[in-house]
Order: structure tokens, then sequence, then C-alpha cells
């Protein structure tokens, strides 16, 4: 995957228009449509404005692989590592746990639609 793909994938992730991330950059739409397609390359100074602002690094922007797309979405450390140790449960466990986190996110949005 190349650096366009993964700053095209990451902006849809977080549901921005190329505008809407040119702007957070201090850039143009169509300069961040060249950078998408692979057209132009990001100076290192605008990698750093676009990985700030997708919430990622700019080793991920360059070099990043398919293991790396959940910990450069995932800010937080702790719940990650946390994720990883998931991972290694056996199946029954796993699903535990999904249902554990399940119940906790359906609680809140119980909780917002009744405030």
């Amino acid at each position: 995957m190349s650096i366009g793909e993964r700053i095209k994938e990451l902006r849809a992730a977080k549901k921005l228009t190329q505008t809407e991330l040119a702007k957070k950059v201090g850039l143009t739409y169509i300069q961040v449509g060249r950078y998408e397609t692979q057209k132009s390359k990001p100076s290192s100074e605008v990698l750093q404005k676009l990985a700030n602002a997708l919430d990622t690094t700019t080793d991920f922007l360059m070099q990043g692989n398919s293991d790396d797309v959940i910990s450069a979405q995932l800010t937080d450390k702790e719940l990650l590592n946390q994720f990883k140790q998931v991972e290694k449960l056996n199946s029954e466990d796993k699903h535990l746990v999904k249902t554990f986190i399940d119940a906790f996110i359906t609680k809140r949005q119980i909780q917002q639609l009744a405030k």
C-alpha cells in the first residue's frame, strides 16, 4: 500500500472529505487529491501535519502495513495492548469479552438517549 492509499484510507475512516483534511493541514483539496493518487509526494513537514490530522504517525504513512492499521487508528496504547491479549484467548473467552464490551456500549447508548 502506498502513502497515498494510506492517506485516503485513514481520511475515509475519519469520515473526512479531501477539502476537510486539506483545511486541517493548510493545503488545497487538489493537493490532497494529488497525494492520494500518487501524482505528488508530501514534504516531510506536510507529512507530519497529515499524520497529526489523521491521528497516526509519519512512519505509518510512509511504511505502514496491515498490522499497523489498527495501532495507527487506536490512540489508547493500553487498550491496544489489552486487545492484543484478548486475541490470544480461546474463542469462548473472546466471545465473553465481546459480550461484555457490547453490553457496556449498549448501556452507554441507552444512558445517552435517556438524557
